[in-house]
């Protein structure tokens, strides 16, 4: 198995932490009862807080993703801040998360990774919009196995100062599968289809893997059943 299918196949069951997390984990920890063993009380103190943050900051826990290949599942956990039909002919949707959020984002849906581009930037807050054109970035496009075509961007905030991805292009992906992960604070912008249904709107709270953020269209369905139908003709 491949670092990249141990990062984002992680088994049920396993330690609930985003492998990147340890390097900063352990001598937190390591310092915090250095420092206590010391009697350096306030500076244990103040180490426990911060291991306590970074505990949860790197957590990772299972998700039961929905099934359905109609469905565009939300790969970060977070609040929409944006929802809307772009003139580009595609739906956007936002999500900011804060320091508090888990930070693993996840694939929306089944398909095959076709394009990544990774583009160094700023860390200005990732609640500003121009964040999505100035800050570190890491863009997603995937040929879904519905025949649709999406793209999500992983975008680096006004903390964070590295975005990790577990796959690369050619990957087969699930949909809930772990993708990435953005260290401490920032963004995941959506590029959605025009015929898929927002299920969620501006102010929502969602979670990766398991918040249902869009839903194509039934009749969309129905005739790409009928196009595929007419192809095999």
């Amino acid at each position: 198995m491949t670092r990249i299918q141990a990062l984002s196949g992680r088994a049920r069951g396993s330690v609930p932490f985003a492998p990147e997390g340890w390097r900063f984990i352990i001598p937190t920890a390591i310092l915090a009862v250095v420092s206590w063993l010391l009697c350096w009380t306030l500076t244990a103190a103040v180490l426990l807080l911060l291991l306590l943050f970074m505990l949860n900051f790197f957590r990772d826990p299972d998700r039961d993703t929905p099934a359905g290949n109609d469905l565009f599942i939300c790969p970060a956990d977070g609040k929409v801040i944006r929802a809307e039909m772009m003139e580009a002919g595609h739906q956007r949707v936002d999500i900011f998360m804060n320091v508090f959020n888990v930070h693993v984002n996840r694939a929306p849906m089944r398909g095959r990774i076709t394009h990544m581009q990774y583009v160094p930037g700023k860390f200005v807050n990732a609640s500003f919009d121009h964040a999505s054109e100035e800050n570190e970035r890491n863009r997603f496009e995937v040929a879904c196995d519905n025949g649709d075509r999406i793209a999500f961007t992983q975008i680096s905030g006004l903390v964070a100062r590295r975005i990790v991805a577990y796959v690369e292009v050619g990957d087969q992906v699930e949909a809930g599968q772990r993708i990435g992960m953005i260290r401490f604070g920032s963004r995941v912008n959506c590029e959605i289809p025009a015929d898929y249904d927002l299920q969620v709107s501006v102010g929502d709270h969602v979670t990766a893997g398991r918040t249902v953020i869009a839903r194509k269209q039934p009749h969309a369905t129905d005739n790409a059943a009928d196009n595929e139908e007419r192809d095999h003709a």
